[in-house]
Protein backbone atom coordinates (compact mmCIF):
# COMPACT_ATOMS: atom_id res chain seq x y z
CA UNK A 1 0.00 0.00 0.00
CA UNK A 2 1.47 3.45 -1.26
CA UNK A 3 0.13 5.92 1.47
CA UNK A 4 1.10 10.45 0.85
CA UNK A 5 0.83 12.25 3.54
CA UNK A 6 0.45 15.61 2.03
CA UNK A 7 1.15 18.93 4.66
CA UNK A 8 2.16 22.19 4.29
CA UNK A 9 5.02 21.60 6.60
CA UNK A 10 6.87 18.59 8.48
CA UNK A 11 8.06 20.45 11.70
CA UNK A 12 6.26 23.74 12.01
CA UNK A 13 3.31 23.80 14.04
CA UNK A 14 1.32 21.52 15.99
CA UNK A 15 -0.71 19.78 13.10
CA UNK A 16 2.99 18.96 10.80
CA UNK A 17 4.26 17.64 13.37
CA UNK A 18 1.28 15.28 13.80
CA UNK A 19 1.24 14.87 10.40
CA UNK A 20 5.03 13.95 10.52
CA UNK A 21 4.91 11.41 13.64
CA UNK A 22 1.75 9.41 11.71
CA UNK A 23 4.17 9.35 8.58
CA UNK A 24 7.07 7.72 10.72
CA UNK A 25 4.81 5.41 12.61
CA UNK A 26 3.40 3.98 9.16
CA UNK A 27 6.94 3.57 7.98
CA UNK A 28 7.86 1.25 11.64
CA UNK A 29 4.89 -0.77 10.51
CA UNK A 30 5.79 -1.66 7.17
CA UNK A 31 3.93 0.78 5.09
CA UNK A 32 5.56 2.94 1.91
CA UNK A 33 4.43 5.89 3.14
CA UNK A 34 5.84 9.35 1.22
CA UNK A 35 5.34 12.68 2.51
CA UNK A 36 4.92 15.87 0.78
CA UNK A 37 5.50 19.27 1.87
CA UNK A 38 5.70 23.01 0.95
CA UNK A 39 8.36 23.79 3.52
CA UNK A 40 10.72 20.93 5.14
CA UNK A 41 12.67 20.87 7.79
CA UNK A 42 13.62 17.46 8.41
CA UNK A 43 15.95 15.21 6.93
CA UNK A 44 13.71 12.42 6.15
CA UNK A 45 14.65 11.36 2.53
CA UNK A 46 11.03 10.40 2.06
CA UNK A 47 9.63 13.63 2.74
CA UNK A 48 9.61 15.57 -0.26
CA UNK A 49 9.81 19.45 -0.54
CA UNK A 50 10.40 21.97 -2.83
CA UNK A 51 13.75 21.19 -5.52
CA UNK A 52 13.33 23.31 -8.46
CA UNK A 53 14.13 27.13 -7.69
CA UNK A 54 10.19 27.86 -9.19
CA UNK A 55 8.93 25.36 -6.62
CA UNK A 56 10.63 27.40 -4.20
CA UNK A 57 9.95 30.43 -5.49
CA UNK A 58 5.90 29.47 -5.42
CA UNK A 59 6.35 27.71 -2.35
CA UNK A 60 7.47 31.13 -0.64
CA UNK A 61 4.45 33.58 -2.48
CA UNK A 62 1.53 31.07 -2.34
CA UNK A 63 0.06 32.63 0.86
CA UNK A 64 0.53 36.01 -0.12
CA UNK A 65 -1.34 35.13 -3.17
CA UNK A 66 -4.28 33.44 -1.26
CA UNK A 67 -4.48 36.00 0.76
CA UNK A 68 -5.38 38.87 -1.46
CA UNK A 69 -8.92 38.66 -0.73
CA UNK A 70 -8.53 38.66 2.61
CA UNK A 71 -6.66 41.77 2.51
CA UNK A 72 -9.48 44.00 1.24
CA UNK A 73 -11.00 43.49 5.05
CA UNK A 74 -8.50 45.78 6.80
CA UNK A 75 -10.37 45.20 10.42
CA UNK A 76 -10.43 41.74 10.19
CA UNK A 77 -8.67 39.71 13.27
CA UNK A 78 -5.26 38.34 13.97
CA UNK A 79 -6.28 34.91 13.49
CA UNK A 80 -5.52 33.24 9.99
CA UNK A 81 -8.42 33.01 7.51
CA UNK A 82 -7.84 30.77 4.30
CA UNK A 83 -9.63 31.41 1.26
CA UNK A 84 -7.94 28.35 -0.54
CA UNK A 85 -8.86 29.72 -3.84
CA UNK A 86 -5.24 29.68 -5.48
CA UNK A 87 -2.46 27.40 -5.64
CA UNK A 88 0.29 27.21 -8.43
CA UNK A 89 -0.94 23.44 -9.59
CA UNK A 90 2.36 22.04 -8.88
CA UNK A 91 1.42 20.06 -5.79
CA UNK A 92 -1.52 18.65 -7.79
CA UNK A 93 0.18 17.08 -10.52
CA UNK A 94 3.37 15.91 -7.64
CA UNK A 95 0.44 13.93 -6.11
CA UNK A 96 -1.65 12.56 -8.97
CA UNK A 97 2.54 11.34 -10.41
CA UNK A 98 2.93 9.97 -7.00
CA UNK A 99 0.47 6.67 -7.86
CA UNK A 100 -0.51 6.21 -4.58
CA UNK A 101 -3.10 4.01 -3.47
CA UNK A 102 -4.63 6.68 -0.38
CA UNK A 103 -3.89 9.98 -0.65
CA UNK A 104 -3.74 11.63 3.12
CA UNK A 105 -4.46 15.32 3.40
CA UNK A 106 -3.57 17.19 6.74
CA UNK A 107 -3.04 20.88 7.03
CA UNK A 108 -2.28 21.99 3.55
CA UNK A 109 -3.68 25.71 3.84
CA UNK A 110 -1.85 29.08 3.42
CA UNK A 111 -1.59 28.51 -0.71
CA UNK A 112 -0.21 24.75 -0.74
CA UNK A 113 -4.00 23.49 -2.41
CA UNK A 114 -7.21 25.22 -3.52
CA UNK A 115 -10.06 23.60 -2.84
CA UNK A 116 -10.56 22.90 -6.97
CA UNK A 117 -7.45 21.08 -6.69
CA UNK A 118 -8.92 18.68 -3.79
CA UNK A 119 -11.55 17.82 -6.08
CA UNK A 120 -8.86 16.35 -9.10
CA UNK A 121 -6.97 14.26 -7.08
CA UNK A 122 -7.33 11.23 -8.73
CA UNK A 123 -6.65 8.78 -5.52
CA UNK A 124 -8.89 8.28 -2.72
CA UNK A 125 -8.48 10.87 -0.29
CA UNK A 126 -8.67 11.04 3.45
CA UNK A 127 -8.65 14.81 5.05
CA UNK A 128 -7.67 14.69 9.19
CA UNK A 129 -8.89 18.20 10.36
CA UNK A 130 -6.26 19.49 12.77
CA UNK A 131 -8.57 22.54 12.97
CA UNK A 132 -12.20 24.12 11.49
CA UNK A 133 -11.06 24.48 8.61
CA UNK A 134 -12.94 22.29 6.54
CA UNK A 135 -16.45 22.85 7.57
CA UNK A 136 -16.43 26.65 7.97
CA UNK A 137 -16.25 29.48 5.42
CA UNK A 138 -12.36 29.74 6.03
CA UNK A 139 -11.76 30.48 9.55
CA UNK A 140 -9.30 28.18 11.66
CA UNK A 141 -10.93 28.81 14.54
CA UNK A 142 -14.77 29.94 15.17
CA UNK A 143 -14.26 30.81 18.86
CA UNK A 144 -18.25 31.74 19.55
CA UNK A 145 -19.41 31.88 16.08
CA UNK A 146 -22.02 29.15 15.14
CA UNK A 147 -22.58 30.54 11.22
CA UNK A 148 -21.23 27.18 10.21
CA UNK A 149 -24.30 25.44 11.27
CA UNK A 150 -25.95 26.68 9.30
CA UNK A 151 -24.23 29.19 6.20
CA UNK A 152 -20.92 31.31 6.81
CA UNK A 153 -21.54 34.91 5.62
CA UNK A 154 -21.53 38.65 7.48
CA UNK A 155 -18.32 36.75 9.29
CA UNK A 156 -16.74 38.17 12.48
CA UNK A 157 -13.51 37.32 11.54
CA UNK A 158 -13.47 39.16 8.28
CA UNK A 159 -15.02 41.76 10.52
CA UNK A 160 -17.86 41.44 7.86
CA UNK A 161 -21.41 43.12 7.39
CA UNK A 162 -22.00 41.71 4.37
CA UNK A 163 -23.76 38.37 3.53
CA UNK A 164 -22.10 37.56 0.25
CA UNK A 165 -18.66 37.71 1.51
CA UNK A 166 -15.77 35.94 1.24
CA UNK A 167 -16.72 32.85 3.60
CA UNK A 168 -20.15 32.73 1.89
CA UNK A 169 -18.02 32.12 -1.30
CA UNK A 170 -15.96 29.81 0.22
CA UNK A 171 -17.99 27.43 1.34
CA UNK A 172 -19.73 27.59 -1.25
CA UNK A 173 -16.74 26.26 -3.42
CA UNK A 174 -16.53 23.36 -0.34
CA UNK A 175 -20.03 22.62 -0.63
CA UNK A 176 -19.34 21.96 -4.35
CA UNK A 177 -16.32 19.90 -4.16
CA UNK A 178 -17.78 17.61 -1.59
CA UNK A 179 -20.77 16.94 -3.83
CA UNK A 180 -18.59 16.54 -6.80
CA UNK A 181 -15.74 14.89 -4.84
CA UNK A 182 -18.18 12.25 -2.29
CA UNK A 183 -15.36 10.33 -1.47
CA UNK A 184 -13.41 11.79 0.38
CA UNK A 185 -13.57 10.36 4.43
CA UNK A 186 -12.78 12.75 7.10
CA UNK A 187 -11.34 12.07 10.25
CA UNK A 188 -11.30 14.62 13.51
CA UNK A 189 -8.62 14.15 15.73
CA UNK A 190 -10.86 14.71 19.16
CA UNK A 191 -14.59 14.03 19.87
CA UNK A 192 -15.20 17.28 20.33
CA UNK A 193 -13.87 18.62 17.02
CA UNK A 194 -16.11 14.95 15.34
CA UNK A 195 -19.43 16.62 17.16
CA UNK A 196 -18.64 20.40 15.63
CA UNK A 197 -17.93 19.24 11.95
CA UNK A 198 -21.05 16.68 12.49
CA UNK A 199 -23.50 19.69 13.78
CA UNK A 200 -21.73 21.76 10.26
CA UNK A 201 -23.90 22.61 7.38
CA UNK A 202 -21.09 21.01 5.23
CA UNK A 203 -20.20 17.98 6.73
CA UNK A 204 -23.64 16.75 8.69
CA UNK A 205 -24.32 14.05 5.94
CA UNK A 206 -20.83 12.61 5.93
CA UNK A 207 -19.50 10.14 7.77
CA UNK A 208 -16.60 11.51 9.95
CA UNK A 209 -13.88 9.09 12.11
CA UNK A 210 -12.18 9.94 15.09
CA UNK A 211 -8.61 9.02 15.26
CA UNK A 212 -6.49 11.30 17.88
CA UNK A 213 -2.95 12.54 17.17
CA UNK A 214 -0.01 9.98 16.91
CA UNK A 215 2.77 9.57 19.76
CA UNK A 216 5.93 8.17 20.04
CA UNK A 217 5.35 6.67 23.71
CA UNK A 218 9.15 5.21 23.48
CA UNK A 219 10.41 8.50 22.98
CA UNK A 220 7.97 10.59 24.80
CA UNK A 221 8.54 8.37 28.23
CA UNK A 222 9.32 9.08 31.64
CA UNK A 223 12.65 9.86 33.44
CA UNK A 224 13.31 10.34 36.70
CA UNK A 225 12.40 13.90 37.91
CA UNK A 226 15.51 14.36 39.74
CA UNK A 227 18.13 13.70 37.09
CA UNK A 228 15.86 15.39 34.75
CA UNK A 229 15.74 18.78 36.99
CA UNK A 230 19.67 18.73 37.40
CA UNK A 231 19.82 18.54 33.29
CA UNK A 232 18.72 22.11 33.49
CA UNK A 233 20.31 22.95 36.43
CA UNK A 234 17.26 23.11 38.54
CA UNK A 235 18.92 22.84 42.11
CA UNK A 236 15.91 24.90 44.27
CA UNK A 237 13.68 22.06 45.58
CA UNK A 238 10.63 23.98 44.50
CA UNK A 239 8.30 22.57 42.81
CA UNK A 240 8.25 23.19 39.04
CA UNK A 241 4.74 24.29 36.65
CA UNK A 242 5.56 23.82 32.76
CA UNK A 243 3.23 26.18 30.38
CA UNK A 244 3.87 25.83 26.74
CA UNK A 245 2.30 26.46 22.91
CA UNK A 246 3.48 28.03 19.71
CA UNK A 247 3.81 31.49 20.60
CA UNK A 248 2.88 30.75 24.19
CA UNK A 249 2.51 34.04 25.48
CA UNK A 250 1.10 36.15 22.63
CA UNK A 251 -1.40 33.56 21.37
CA UNK A 252 -4.59 34.84 23.75
CA UNK A 253 -6.32 31.59 22.84
CA UNK A 254 -3.26 29.43 24.26
CA UNK A 255 -4.71 31.10 27.53
CA UNK A 256 -1.72 32.58 28.86
CA UNK A 257 -3.53 35.65 30.70
CA UNK A 258 -5.73 33.23 32.21
CA UNK A 259 -3.06 31.33 34.23
CA UNK A 260 -0.86 35.04 35.13
CA UNK A 261 -4.23 35.46 36.98
CA UNK A 262 -4.24 32.11 38.32
CA UNK A 263 -0.41 32.17 38.97
CA UNK A 264 -0.67 35.32 40.73
CA UNK A 265 -3.63 33.39 43.34
CA UNK A 266 -1.20 30.91 44.61
CA UNK A 267 1.48 31.54 47.12
CA UNK A 268 5.24 31.60 45.52
CA UNK A 269 7.00 29.85 48.09
CA UNK A 270 6.98 26.55 47.00
CA UNK A 271 6.90 26.82 43.36
CA UNK A 272 8.15 27.85 40.41
CA UNK A 273 7.50 27.92 36.27
CA UNK A 274 9.07 27.20 33.53
CA UNK A 275 7.73 28.43 29.64
CA UNK A 276 8.57 27.10 26.47
CA UNK A 277 7.38 28.42 23.21
CA UNK A 278 8.08 32.11 23.16
CA UNK A 279 11.15 34.01 24.22
CA UNK A 280 11.34 35.78 27.01
CA UNK A 281 9.78 39.02 26.90
CA UNK A 282 11.29 42.28 26.30
CA UNK A 283 8.46 43.89 29.15
CA UNK A 284 7.95 40.81 30.88
CA UNK A 285 5.11 40.72 33.64
CA UNK A 286 5.72 40.44 36.91
CA UNK A 287 4.92 37.09 38.54
CA UNK A 288 5.06 35.78 41.97
CA UNK A 289 7.09 33.03 40.72
CA UNK A 290 10.82 32.47 39.82
CA UNK A 291 10.52 31.97 35.79
CA UNK A 292 12.77 30.06 33.58
CA UNK A 293 12.32 30.77 29.83
CA UNK A 294 12.83 28.03 27.03
CA UNK A 295 12.45 29.28 23.52
CA UNK A 296 10.86 27.47 20.79
CA UNK A 297 11.88 23.67 20.80
CA UNK A 298 12.19 21.40 18.07
CA UNK A 299 14.08 18.40 19.71
CA UNK A 300 11.81 15.66 20.89
CA UNK A 301 14.51 14.37 23.60
CA UNK A 302 14.42 18.11 24.92
CA UNK A 303 11.27 18.38 25.35
CA UNK A 304 10.96 14.72 27.24
CA UNK A 305 13.61 16.14 29.53
CA UNK A 306 11.70 19.23 30.68
CA UNK A 307 8.47 17.28 30.85
CA UNK A 308 9.52 14.95 33.21
CA UNK A 309 11.34 17.93 35.41
CA UNK A 310 8.25 19.26 35.79
CA UNK A 311 5.50 18.53 38.38
CA UNK A 312 2.69 19.32 36.56
CA UNK A 313 2.06 20.78 32.82
CA UNK A 314 -0.95 23.64 32.51
CA UNK A 315 -2.70 23.70 29.09
CA UNK A 316 -5.12 26.79 29.81
CA UNK A 317 -6.30 26.98 25.98
CA UNK A 318 -9.74 28.31 25.49
CA UNK A 319 -10.31 25.95 22.51
CA UNK A 320 -7.60 23.04 21.00
CA UNK A 321 -8.68 20.42 18.55
CA UNK A 322 -6.42 17.79 20.24
CA UNK A 323 -3.88 19.21 22.61
CA UNK A 324 -0.32 17.87 21.41
CA UNK A 325 1.63 19.57 24.21
CA UNK A 326 -0.99 17.92 26.83
CA UNK A 327 -0.62 14.45 25.22
CA UNK A 328 3.41 14.79 25.22
CA UNK A 329 3.57 15.48 29.07
CA UNK A 330 1.07 12.98 30.04
CA UNK A 331 3.28 10.35 27.94
CA UNK A 332 6.06 11.61 30.18
CA UNK A 333 4.06 10.84 33.29
CA UNK A 334 3.53 14.59 33.66
CA UNK A 335 -0.26 15.53 35.27
CA UNK A 336 -1.39 18.17 33.40
CA UNK A 337 -4.12 20.62 34.50
CA UNK A 338 -6.44 22.23 31.87
CA UNK A 339 -9.98 23.61 30.90
CA UNK A 340 -12.79 21.39 30.97
CA UNK A 341 -13.29 22.84 26.99
CA UNK A 342 -12.57 21.17 23.53
CA UNK A 343 -10.51 18.49 22.86
CA UNK A 344 -8.35 18.30 25.98
CA UNK A 345 -11.33 16.68 27.29
CA UNK A 346 -10.33 13.18 25.34
CA UNK A 347 -6.77 13.76 26.76
CA UNK A 348 -7.33 15.17 30.41
CA UNK A 349 -9.53 12.88 32.81
CA UNK A 350 -10.33 14.58 35.60
CA UNK A 351 -8.53 13.90 38.66
CA UNK A 352 -7.34 10.51 37.27
CA UNK A 353 -4.68 11.87 35.44
CA UNK A 354 -4.54 15.45 36.10
CA UNK A 355 -7.47 18.47 36.28
CA UNK A 356 -10.34 19.63 33.91
CA UNK A 357 -10.71 23.09 35.80
CA UNK A 358 -14.39 25.12 35.12
CA UNK A 359 -13.80 26.61 31.50
CA UNK A 360 -11.71 30.12 31.41
CA UNK A 361 -11.91 30.37 35.57
CA UNK A 362 -8.91 31.17 36.55
CA UNK A 363 -9.79 30.61 40.20
CA UNK A 364 -10.65 26.98 39.08
CA UNK A 365 -7.62 26.79 37.50
CA UNK A 366 -5.59 28.26 40.34
CA UNK A 367 -7.00 25.22 42.27
CA UNK A 368 -6.77 22.64 40.24
CA UNK A 369 -2.95 23.44 39.80
CA UNK A 370 -2.47 23.43 43.47
CA UNK A 371 -4.74 20.07 43.78
CA UNK A 372 -2.28 18.23 41.47
CA UNK A 373 0.96 19.19 43.40
CA UNK A 374 -0.89 18.75 46.82
CA UNK A 375 -2.68 15.25 45.84
CA UNK A 376 -1.42 12.88 48.39
CA UNK A 377 -1.70 9.86 45.60
CA UNK A 378 0.31 12.14 43.51
CA UNK A 379 2.73 8.76 42.19
CA UNK A 380 -0.73 7.38 40.86
CA UNK A 381 -1.44 10.75 38.89
CA UNK A 382 2.12 10.03 37.31
CA UNK A 383 1.10 6.51 36.77
CA UNK A 384 -2.31 7.21 35.37
CA UNK A 385 -0.76 9.43 33.19
CA UNK A 386 1.59 7.36 31.02
CA UNK A 387 -1.13 4.88 30.85
CA UNK A 388 -3.44 6.88 29.59
CA UNK A 389 -1.16 8.32 26.84
CA UNK A 390 0.21 4.77 25.91
CA UNK A 391 -3.13 3.24 25.85
CA UNK A 392 -4.75 5.74 23.70
CA UNK A 393 -2.59 8.01 21.94
CA UNK A 394 0.65 5.55 21.28
CA UNK A 395 1.99 5.05 17.20
CA UNK A 396 1.32 1.63 16.82
CA UNK A 397 -2.56 2.06 17.89
CA UNK A 398 -3.31 5.05 15.87
CA UNK A 399 -1.69 3.58 12.98
CA UNK A 400 -3.99 0.43 12.63
CA UNK A 401 -6.98 2.44 13.06
CA UNK A 402 -5.83 4.49 9.59
CA UNK A 403 -4.23 1.07 8.31
CA UNK A 404 -7.93 -0.25 8.59
CA UNK A 405 -9.58 3.50 7.06
CA UNK A 406 -7.14 3.39 3.81
CA UNK A 407 -8.00 -0.28 3.43
CA UNK A 408 -11.83 0.71 3.26
CA UNK A 409 -11.52 3.14 0.66
CA UNK A 410 -9.73 1.66 -1.37
CA UNK A 411 -12.26 -1.11 -1.51
CA UNK A 412 -14.49 0.86 -1.70
CA UNK A 413 -13.28 2.88 -4.48
CA UNK A 414 -12.49 -0.50 -6.33
CA UNK A 415 -15.79 -2.00 -5.38
CA UNK A 416 -17.79 1.03 -7.63
CA UNK A 417 -15.02 1.28 -10.35
CA UNK A 418 -16.35 -2.63 -11.03
CA UNK A 419 -19.96 -2.00 -10.51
Amino acid sequence: MKVLIVSKYDKDGGAAIAAYRLHRALTVAGINSKMLVQKKLTEDNLVKGPESILQFFFSKISYYIDQLPVYVYRNKSAYLFSPAWYSSGDILKQINESNSDVVHLHWSCKGMLSTKDIEHIKAPVILTMHDSWAFTGGCHIPFDCKKYKEFCGSCPELASNRQNDLSSKAIIKKSNLYDSKSDIVFVAVSKWLQNCARSSNLLKTKNIYCIPNALDTSRFKPIEKSLAKSYFGFKSKKKLILFGALSALTDKNKGFKELYSALNNLSSSEWEIGIFGSERPKKEKILNFKTYYFGNISNDEFLRKLYSSADVMVVPSKLESFGQTASEALSCGTPVVAFDTSGLRDIVKHKVNGYLAKAFDSRDLANGIQWVLNAKDYDLLVTKSREIATQNFDGNIVVQQYIRLYKKSINRIYESSNY
